[in-house]
C-alpha cells in the first residue's frame, strides 16, 4: 500500500470530503466518493442507504454508477476512485469488477475494511484484475468527520431519554426545511445543572476537538445561525443558543427567563467547553449576561439574518417568551 500522498490525491480527497459532509447533512453516515479520469472529476457520490432504502447505496457504489452512466461504459479501467473511508467487501468487489486503475481512500476501517484492515481483496493474486491502492490520504480529516457524526448521534440518543419539561417548547424540524442551517454542526446538552432538564444547543465547526475555540453569543434579534460566516471559516468557532432562542429548548413562561439564570447557563456552558475558549464574542446589548466570565469579551455587531431565518425558531407567540423577556429585562435601567 502506497504511503506517499501527492497534492493531486489530497485535492480530490477534499472533494470526497465535501460529499461526505453532504451525507452528514442528510443524516447519513458521512462517507463520500469521487471518480476521476485523466485529472477530471467524472462523477461523485455519497452514502445514501437510508434515503434510497437500499443497502448497496454506499458512496462508492453511487459514484461508480454515476461514472458508468457518464462514460457509457461499465468498465472504468482508466479511472481512479477516491473515497473517504476504506471500502467494505461489497464496494471493494465492485471496484475490482469495474477494473479501476487506482483506489485512494482516507481513513482505515478496522471493522469492515476490505483493502487491508480486515482483509485485502486487492491483494489476491488469482483475481484477473489488479487495482493499485493508496490509503491514509487526509486520514485524520476523514476520521474526524465520522467521529463527530457518531458523537452527535450519541448525544441525540441520550437527549431522547430526557423528558420534555412542561414549561418548555421545541421548534419542530419542519420549521427549518429548505433553510441554510448547518445541522451537521449541531450539538445539544441537557446535563448542565442550571438547565434543570432543558436542552441547550450550539454549533461547533471544529474538526479537531482539542483546539480551543472562540465562542459566539447572539443578540436579542438573532440566534446561532447568524454566525454562519464564522462557522464556515477556518477559525475554530462555537455559536451557542441561549435557552428560549434558536434551537435550544424554549421555556414558555416569561417568569422563567431571569437575567441571573441566563448568565448561570452561559457560564456553565462556557466552563464545560474543552479546551477553554480563547474569547467570547457578543453584541454589547448582551453585556449583562457576560459579566461573570473569566475570559476576554470582544463586542461585535452580529451579522444580520434574513427575516425567514430569523423567525424560523418561533412558529408562534409561545416560542417567543425568551426573546420577549430578555428584551424587557435588558432594557430595564
Amino acid at each position: 500500500m502506497t504511503r506517499m500522498h501527492s497534492p493531486e490525491d489530497e485535492g480530490f480527497m477534499q472533494l470526497a470530503l465535501r460529499q461526505a459532509q453532504a451525507a452528514a447533512d442528510a443524516g447519513e453516515v458521512p462517507i463520500g466518493a469521487v471518480v476521476v479520469r485523466a485529472g477530471q472529476v467524472i462523477a461523485t457520490g455519497h452514502n445514501a442507504p437510508v434515503a434510497q432504502i437500499d443497502p448497496t447505496a454506499h458512496a462508492e457504489v453511487n459514484a461508480m454508477r454515476a461514472a458508468a452512466q457518464a462514460l457509457g461504459n461499465y468498465r472504468l479501467d482508466d479511472c481512479t476512485l477516491y473515497v473517504t473511508l476504506e471500502p467494505c467487501a461489497m464496494c471493494s468487489g465492485a471496484a475490482l469488477h469495474a477494473r479501476f486503475k487506482r483506489l485512494v481512500f482516507g481513513a482505515s476501517e478496522p471493522k469492515t475494511g476490505a483493502a487491508g484492515s480486515v482483509l485485502d481483496l486487492f491483494a489476491q493474486p488469482l483475481l484477473n484484475h489488479q487495482t493499485q491502492v493508496t490509503g491514509g490520504v487526509l486520514a485524520d480529516a476523514c476520521a474526524q468527520l465520522l467521529q463527530g457524526f457518531f458523537e452527535q448521534r450519541r448525544e441525540q440518543q441520550q437527549l431522547s431519554k430526557v423528558p420534555l419539561r412542561e414549561d418548555a417548547l421545541r421548534t419542530p424540524e419542519a420549521a427549518f426545511a429548505g433553510l441554510d442551517v448547518p445541522h451537521s454542526l449541531s450539538h445539544y446538552t441537557a446535563h448542565l445543572p442550571p438547565l434543570d432538564g432543558l436542552r441547550l444547543h450550539w454549533f461547533d465547526n471544529r474538526t479537531d476537538p482539542q483546539v480551543a475555540p472562540h465562542v459566539y453569543v447572539h443578540g436579542l434579534d438573532g440566534w446561532s445561525a447568524q454566525f454562519a460566516p464564522q462557522l464556515q471559516s477556518t477559525q475554530p468557532v462555537i455559536a451557542v443558543d441561549l435557552p428560549g432562542f434558536g434551537l435550544s429548548d424554549k421555556p414558555k413562561k416569561i417568569a422563567t427567563h431571569r437575567l441571573a439564570w441566563h448568565a448561570q447557563v452561559l457560564q456553565a456552558f462556557i466552563a464545560s467547553v474543552e479546551p477553554a475558549p480563547l474569547a467570547v464574542h457578543a453584541p454589547r446589548e448582551m453585556a449583562a449576561l457576560l459579566t461573570g466570565l473569566h475570559l476576554p469579551v470582544e463586542w461585535m455587531d452580529a451579522p444580520p439574518l434574513s427575516a425567514v431565518l430569523r423567525d424560523a425558531p418561533y412558529p408562534d407567540r409561545g416560542h417567543l417568551a425568551g426573546p420577549r423577556a430578555l428584551r424587557t429585562l435588558l432594557a430595564a435601567p
